[in-house]
């Protein structure tokens, strides 16, 4: 009997006697045909009961995978990178301050205050913190010191230096393997996946995790000495062991370094000198020997705390204060022809004035003729001016009448006194006057003993207190009179 025929016959077997045809009788029972019946049905139920008995034998001594997840074989856990678990949350080693709160001023470096904008950007440039670490635990709960990972700044004689440990240093605690950063070995626990430090890090990556960068600075600093001096990191860190992640707002204040760096002797021996160069970069031939201030991070610029010397938009009018306390601060950044492109004249910038100088100049011109002069000529600047509009003793009559400064003679000179005569403006403010004019010029026209145009120049009481003012100031008088004049006498 064929296999086809038997499972056939089985079929038949297990499924009852055969029906009649379509409207007949069933066909008799055969007492063979029913015992095999029974005994089909029976062959059955048995391979049915040992097939349930050996699947749930199977579930009894499979480990528990969870609901949905097969056994992993040898060959497929062997080849399979491990794992780092289901997605965690993580939030601390993420910020200075658990939920990013600001860092309380006493654990910043010395130097820095309240609104305090943190390092120069010119110094210090930006950093990619992609690294998750708590300082805080690893300093105070597992007793750590601050070399104990940061070991190279200790013989560190150079800000270049890399002074960040390197993964290997990790491998120790976390029970990882950096030696070939192309296959590196996770640990077993939660601490040794690459999650753990390694921010933005998913499962599938590999050995592929964010690029973490903290740029040298834009400076000089020796490590080792400053150690052999005794001074701690947090002399210039600040309590870096009261924060999780340290960030650059942790990097020195330049403020904070003049507790120490006073000396400015500049050929000062074993203590601390405060001359720019000592930790600022010098600058090649373009900058004649100066420091250098532009990088690419930035401008160095001088804080407003140093000297009041901040090169804010006021700067032009206070930059004369602080050039005369100290000229050599200045020349640390800029060389002597910088200075004399405005103060020969080469450069004029347009703001140095302000807006109403023009009816102020006479008087600082008359005050101070040699720094009008140090921009201006008096020939090509001030002349052609005062020729144009008839302050002048020169030029065409025309013009001068025609756009003469003060008002009409008529007005301004000639009897009788009323406002806007000369002499009544010369009472009310008399500085006006001589912003332009000298004694000489008044005694033209108001002199004594035959001098001048005869005009008297005092008033008819001025002879009964003339002694005091006399006594006071005797110069004006001899203007006029001799020393030894008769008329003189009446006043001594």
């Amino acid at each position: 009997m064929t296999r086809e025929r038997s499972e056939h016959k089985m079929f038949s077997a297990a499924t009852g006697p055969p029906r009649a045809k379509r409207g007949g009788r069933p066909a008799n029972p055969n007492p063979h045909t029913t015992q095999a019946r029974k005994s089909g049905i029976g062959a059955v139920a048995a391979l049915l009961c040992a097939i349930l008995l050996a699947v749930g034998t199977a579930f009894a001594q499979q480990p528990s995978h969870g609901p949905s997840s097969p056994a992993p074989s040898a060959s497929s856990s062997a080849a399979a990178p491990p794992s780092n678990g289901p997605a965690r949350t993580f939030t601390s080693g993420l910020a200075p301050m658990p939920n990013d709160e600001p860092v309380p001023v006493k654990w910043l470096p010395p130097g820095a205050f309240e609104s305090d904008r943190g390092p120069s950007s010119a110094i210090y440039p930006a950093q990619n913190l992609t690294i998750r670490f708590n300082h805080k635990f690893h300093v105070n709960t597992q007793k750590l010191k601050c070399e104990t990972c940061h070991k190279a700044a200790t013989t560190s004689e150079s800000a270049q230096d890399v002074l960040t440990p390197k993964g290997t240093f990790c491998d120790s605690c976390h029970g990882t393997d950096h030696s070939n950063l192309d296959k590196v070995q996770a640990g077993d626990d939660a601490s040794g996946k690459c999650n753990w430090c390694h921010r933005g890090y998913a499962h599938g990556d590999g050995s592929k995790v964010a690029k973490f960068g903290i740029p040298r600075p834009n400076m000089l600093f020796n490590h080792k000495k400053h150690l052999a001096r005794n001074i701690n990191c947090q002399q210039c860190h600040g309590d870096v062991q009261e924060l999780e992640l340290a960030t650059r707002d942790q990097l020195p204040r330049m403020r904070g370094c003049f507790g120490c760096h006073v000396n400015t002797d500049a050929a000062a021996r074993g203590d601390a000198k405060s001359v720019c160069d000592t930790c600022h970069i010098k600058g090649g031939a373009t900058e004649g020997g100066r420091l250098k201030t532009a990088f690419a991070s930035g401008t160095l610029e001088v804080p407003r705390w140093l000297h009041n010397a901040a090169h804010t938009p006021d700067f032009i009018q206070r930059h004369k204060m602080v050039a005369a306390n100290d000229s050599q601060f200045c020349a640390n950044c800029h060389k002597e022809d910088f200075c004399a492109a405005c103060h020969d004249g080469r450069v004029r910038p347009r703001s140095i004035h302000p807006n109403d100088y023009l009816s102020m100049h006479a008087t600082e011109a008359r005050l101070a003729m040699q720094k009008c002069t140090s921009c201006h000529r008096e020939q090509s600047f001030c002349l052609q001016c005062h020729q144009r509009v008839g302050v002048s003793m020169s030029g065409p009559p025309g013009v001068r009448e025609a756009g003469r400064f003060h008002p009409p003679k008529s007005e301004w000179s000639d009897a009788p006194r009323r406002p806007g005569h000369h002499a009544t403006e010369a009472m009310r403010n008399l500085n006006a006057c001589v912003s332009c004019h000298i004694e000489r010029d008044c005694v033209v026209c108001h002199g004594g003993q035959g001098i001048g145009g005869g005009f008297n120049p005092h008033i008819g009481s001025f002879i009964s207190n003339c002694n005091s003012q006399f006594k006071r100031n005797p110069r004006p008088c001899f203007v006029c009179h001799e020393p030894g004049s008769a008329a003189l006498g009446k006043c001594r």
